[in-house]
């Protein structure tokens, strides 16, 4: 047997995952630590899709890794994708042992790493540090699991809840450091939803720009445009990255808009705009796991009133904007008792503003 256990070696491995959390999707990041007599003689996490996962970033990194035990924060894969399985390679090299934090919801894997391993002669034992590690990839593991992405509304409002001027002017409500942060939700997204109001009155990229976090690739920007009014010209068509428009006409001339690079796709309307179930729908098909929507009172409003938003994150920031001032969402409630109760995840101070990170209680709402 390979007790006793390291909780250390596991959370050195799950702090090496976590350097993936910008670069690994579709994939889920990974860490692994690679041990013999209390010394870690490899580690590595995974790379960019298509490219080495943590296990053979590992063995690659060790000398000899015959008799040692390796530290995972996923049960390693057991099929042929676009690299081999993990199992198997840890197999070929001699591992003697392996603690994995949690086994892998992925249909394909599903504790048949675990079982190759086992058979193999391996000692194995799961759920060493398991909740640290589901916190690594959350929307990974809500897909798999119940094949939708994990939605997230990023909101930026002044103390007195309003999101822009009755003008539509919003630039800028929160200082520098709110919206770096913001380029980390970003970074962690494999797509960006926002609404044409937002692209017709802000005109904006919606992409990560800041170097340092060294995304791979731009997540997809999802423009949702039920009659299709985004310009062939427009700021979010010139960025680097693909992007897709969303629209409910079928019979379009979607000439100009392809010509200028965006994808574009006919979904059924719903209440006259584009269905938000199907979108998210298409997007889990994709392969998003993690879905940012950036966007205006109204949409904002929509996702939260079809109970399709897993977490709010609200940048509050010192300031009063008054009563003429737009709604931190646009959602009608007429009775006290239909309110929207929210669980409060994470409150904490980025810059001069305050983020709140939120969990919608949706036994508390009533449409």
């Amino acid at each position: 047997m390979i007790r006793p256990f390291d909780t250390q070696m596991m959370a050195r491995a799950i702090q090496l995952a976590r350097r993936g959390c910008y670069s690994t999707r579709p994939n889920p990041t990974v860490g692994c630590v690679l041990v013999r007599d209390g010394q870690v003689i490899g580690e590595g996490y995974t790379q960019p899709a298509g490219q080495n996962h943590a296990e053979i970033e590992a063995l690659q990194a060790c000398a000899n890794p015959r008799g040692a035990t390796a530290y995972v924060t996923l049960e390693p894969c057991s099929h042929e994708g676009k690299t081999g399985p993990c199992a198997e390679a840890l197999i070929e090299a001699g591992i003697a042992g392996c603690f994995i934090a949690m086994r892998d919801p992925n249909p394909a894997v599903a504790g048949e790493g675990i079982a190759k391993l086992t058979r193999a002669g391996v000692d194995v034992i799961e759920g060493l540090l398991q909740a640290e590690a589901e916190t690594l990839n959350p929307g990974f593991y809500q897909r798999m699991r119940n094949g939708r992405s994990r939605l997230r509304v990023k909101l930026a409002a002044s103390l007195d809840g309003r999101t822009a001027m009755a003008s539509g002017e919003s630039q800028w409500i929160t200082g520098p450091a709110a919206r770096l942060d913001v380029q980390k939700l970003r970074a962690a997204s494999g797509a960006i939803v926002t609404g044409i109001d937002t692209v017709l009155v802000d005109n904006p990229e919606m992409t990560v720009r800041e170097e340092s976090l060294a995304v791979p690739d731009q997540p997809l920007r999802v423009i949702l445009d039920s009659q299709l009014r985004t310009p062939a010209d427009a700021r979010i068509l010139q960025a680097p990255g693909q992007v897709l428009i969303v629209h409910t006409d079928a019979t379009a001339d979607t000439t100009a808009l392809a010509a200028a690079g965006a994808e574009l796709l006919v979904v059924p309307a719903a209440n006259k705009r584009v269905d938000l179930h199907a979108v998210v729908a298409e997007l889990a098909a994709r392969q998003i796991n993690e879905i940012l929507v950036e966007c205006g009172p109204r949409l904002a409003g929509a996702f939260v009133q079809q109970r399709l938003v897993d977490e709010l994150v609200v940048y509050m920031a010192p300031t009063l904007l008054g009563s003429d001032a737009r709604p931190l969402l646009e959602l009608p409630i007429a009775a006290i008792g239909a309110q929207q109760r929210l669980d409060v995840i994470d409150v904490r101070k980025v810059g001069e503003d305050y983020r709140w990170t939120l969990r919608p209680l949706l036994r508390d709402f009533a449409q």
